[in-house]
C-alpha cells in the first residue's frame, strides 16, 4: 500500500482494510519516511514499511517476511522506529504483564528484526520467538509488534 494514492489516503485505507479483513498482511511501499507518515501507518495497521527505493530482490524478500510472520522494514525506516522507541519509557506496571524473555523478544523485534533475526539474536528458533509474539499481542491486547511498542511506550 503506498501513503498518498489518487483521491485517497493509503493509511485511511490500511485502517478500514484492518477492520474488514483482521487478518490482512500489510506492509507500506512508500517514499516518505518521515516519523509522523510511518507512525500513522504502523497504527493504522501496517504491518511492514518499506521504501519505494529498495531492490526488487529486497520488496520480495520482505513479502515473503509478512507472509512468514514478520514484519519488514527498510534500514532507514527501522532505525527512525528504534530512535523513537528511545523517547519512549514503559508506563508504570505495564510491563509487569510480560516475562523477561517476552521482553527480549519485544526489544529484538522492535529493532527492526524479523522473526528470524530475533531468533538469530536470542539463540531461539523461529516457532519459539513467534509463540512469545503471540503471547506478547495477547497479554497487551495488540495485533502487532508496533502497537506492542507504542502501547508499552510513552513520552518522557
Amino acid at each position: 500500500m503506498d501513503i498518498e494514492l489518487p483521491g485517497a489516503s493509503g493509511t485511511v485505507c490500511v485502517q478500514q482494510l484492518q477492520e474488514l479483513l483482521p487478518d490482512a498482511a500489510i506492509m507500506m511501499l512508500t517514499v516518505f519516511e518521515d516519523y509522523e507518515r510511518i507512525y500513522q501507518a504502523l497504527k493504522a495497521g501496517a504491518l511492514g514499511y518499506l521504501l519505494k527505493r529498495s531492490a526488487g530482490a529486497e520488496i520480495l524478500a520482505a513479502i515473503r517476511e509478512l507472509r512468514a510472520g514478520g514484519s519488514p522494514m527498510s534500514g532507514a525506516i527501522a532505525r527512525k522506529v528504534v530512535a523513537a522507541f528511545r523517547t519512549f519509557a514503559p508506563p508504570t506496571g505495564e510491563t509487569e504483564v510480560l516475562s523477561s524473555r517476552e521482553r527480549e523478544v519485544l526489544m529484538a523485534l522492535a529493532a527492526g528484526r524479523g522473526y528470524k533475526g530475533a531468533a538469530e539474536q536470542l539463540g531461539l528458533s523461529h516457532g519459539t520467538i513467534r509463540s512469545h509474539a503471540n503471547h506478547i499481542y495477547k497479554k497487551l491486547q495488540v495485533h502487532s509488534r508496533e502497537e506492542a511498542v507504542l502501547k508499552l511506550g510513552r513520552p518522557r
